[in-house]
């Protein structure tokens, strides 16, 4: 029987390979450390961090039907994400990342999400076919969406009433994505999550501060907005109100995925009816505890 999801989760599904060392690194380099292959993808570590907040995310991406797409989607399940709206395309290969990090600190990533982009609207059959809603009666949940997508399918998203009853809560996935989200920025429904550059991006701004990134985005039309900025303060802000929270100081072991994490705190804190400044303490420590390890 299927399981009626708190969330959708819509965007990259894929395996996370990241190498990690405890010494200092730049370009160029070559130096001792650990290699991991973990589920990851923006989407997905979004879902992950809901599931241990005791929420039930549902996935809408795309794996291909190989032995690694397979094993994501075991792993998915066993966690407890409901995995049945994920297209398994025969076509495709699955998706993945790959990262070097040192001392906390990120040196390099690809991100590989080709075949996501490759599917395109075909990933959001669920809402329109029934199974998740259809034109009569949208899906009217929390929705995270991520921008692997494209900026063709994030502006088909912006104005499809399969989406118009829906709580969207965007992240750009990167810098180098950051643009996509422009059709998204002014939706009546959307809470964006960025980052300082990010957010400048967005923006056409050069804010130095959370606070700075959160009045731009405003400013440029968003409707609420969150801005994390490292290890500096984070902001929220809605109509002309911003609240800016302090991170705790913590010695980062780990960076790919934190921003996720943030995400996914602060959408559980509001789904369990906290106060906004609450939310986001809540997403603040939650972020740190992560890059802590």
């Amino acid at each position: 029987m299927s399981v009626r999801p708190d969330i959708l989760c819509i965007g990259s599904v894929l395996w996370d390979v990241i190498g990690r060392s405890d010494l200092a690194m730049v370009a160029g380099n070559d130096k001792p450390g650990r290699i991991s292959r973990i589920p990851g993808g923006v989407a997905l570590n979004i879902a992950m961090t809901l599931r241990r907040f005791d929420l039930t995310p549902a996935l809408i991406s795309v794996v291909g039907r190989d032995a690694e797409g397979h094993a994501l989607l075991a792993e998915c399940g066993q966690m407890g994400l409901v995995t049945e709206h994920v297209l398994i395309d025969p076509d495709l290969p699955t998706d993945q990342y790959m990262a070097i990090e040192a001392r906390g600190d990120l040196i390099a990533a690809i991100a590989d999400a080709h075949s996501l982009e490759a599917a395109g609207a075909r990933i959001l059959a669920p809402l329109g076919d029934g199974r998740l809603g259809d034109h009569r009666a949208p899906w009217s949940g929390l929705i995270a969406i991520d921008g692997n997508l494209t900026e063709a399918l994030l502006s088909e998203i912006a104005e499809s009433p399969a989406f118009a009853a829906g709580d969207l809560r965007i992240a750009p996935a990167s810098p180098g994505k950051a643009e996509r989200l422009k059709p998204l920025m002014g939706h009546p429904r959307a809470t964006l999550y960025v980052n300082c550059e990010e957010a400048g991006l967005l923006t056409g701004t050069a804010p130095d501060t959370a606070r700075e990134a959160v009045n731009a985005m405003l400013a440029a039309g968003a409707r609420r907005v969150l801005v994390t900025n490292g290890a500096g303060s984070a902001a929220f802000g809605i109509d002309k109100e911003v609240l800016v929270c302090d991170p705790p100081r913590v010695d980062a072991r780990r960076v790919t995925g934190a921003g996720d994490t943030f995400m996914a705190a602060h959408i559980a804190a509001e789904a369990r009816g906290v106060t906004p400044e609450d939310a986001l303490k809540q997403a603040v420590k939650a972020a740190a505890d992560y890059v802590s390890g």
